[in-house]
């Protein structure tokens, strides 16, 4: 395959894809039907989409990282990706994966921002996505949204006139009905109201504060400053809320950032340690084969951790 850059335009996250699963609106959108074959493989290792991905899996389980969270997806449930998150999928139920099959709608920021979505209001939403972004569709909803991405494919591989109207349509009313069924999910758990608690808020602002500055930042101290705080009372307060300390987030996310580099760019690893912050290549080796068990050209190989 290829290498590409270790930010995946729309064009470049279609490309991973048989043409044969893809249905696609120019290089704004598609949709991509994904079943336990080759059309998987291609998740199995971290990437990042410039973009907006819904996954809906009608049948099936498997297991999807965001950022270094795992979560399940099971059948009848809707996973949403935020732009500028690292992906990959770590796991599939062995017992389920010949049934195993789920949609996959890819739109650029442009694109999803053009739809008549409130953005504004998703934008609130985006901590508690970040967290849990993924929730299920039930009763008379689950044929509604069958419905509904059916008929997006046999539009997109129709000659109908007004096509691209037509899907912008669907797809608008498609995501109004998802957001109503999250916010009912959320008022149900009380995830409106648990979101207040301060250690929460200020673990999910260190998570966001990573998400951005961990190509350049590596130490507790520049977060803790940024957020007020003692680094020894961010580590732990993160460690309380997470599970895992300040400094494993950090060098996790530096990790996933490597390998997301290492595999899914032509970069040459003496560039990937400077835009990694790494004072030289030994340093980087000694780091990267620390936390994986092999070195950072046998991983580009393929070889297994």
């Amino acid at each position: 395959m290829e290498k590409i850059a270790d930010t995946l335009s729309l064009p470049q996250f279609r490309s991973l894809f048989p043409v044969t699963s893809c249905l696609s609106m120019g290089d704004d959108a598609c949709l991509i039907a994904v079943r336990y074959d080759e059309t998987l493989s291609v998740l199995a290792h971290p990437c990042r989409f410039d973009g907006f991905l819904a996954f809906y899996c009608i049948s099936g389980h498997i297991k999807v990282m965001i950022n270094l969270s795992e979560f399940d997806v099971e059948e009848n449930s809707l996973f949403v990706y935020m732009p500028g998150n690292i992906i990959c999928v770590t796991d599939v139920d062995k017992n389920t994966a010949d049934s195993l099959s789920f949609r996959v709608i890819a739109m650029t920021r442009e694109y999803m921002e053009s739809l008549d979505v409130d953005m504004p209001a998703l934008m609130e939403k985006r901590m508690i996505l970040q967290r849990k972004p993924y929730f299920f569709i039930r009763g008379v909803a689950q044929s509604i949204a069958r419905s509904y991405v059916a008929l997006a494919g046999e539009v997109l591989s129709s000659n109908l006139s007004y096509k691209r109207r037509s899907v912008s349509l669907l797809l608008s009313s498609f995501f109004s009905i998802a957001e109503g069924i999250l916010e009912d999910e959320m008022y149900a758990g009380g995830q409106m109201s648990a979101v207040q608690g301060r250690g929460r808020i200020l673990a999910d602002r260190f998570l966001d504060m990573l998400a951005e500055f961990h190509m350049t930042e590596r130490k507790v101290s520049f977060y803790a400053g940024k957020l007020g705080l003692t680094p020894k009372y961010l580590s732990g307060l993160v460690k309380e809320v997470t599970g895992r300390s300040a400094p494993e987030w950090i060098d996790n996310f530096v990790i996933m950032e490597a390998k997301n580099m290492l595999r899914y760019s032509d970069m040459p690893i003496k560039e990937i340690v400077g835009r990694l912050n790494f004072a030289d290549q030994p340093t980087f080796h000694k780091f990267f084969k620390y936390h994986t068990g092999i070195t950072p050209m046998q991983y580009r190989r393929g070889d297994p951790e």
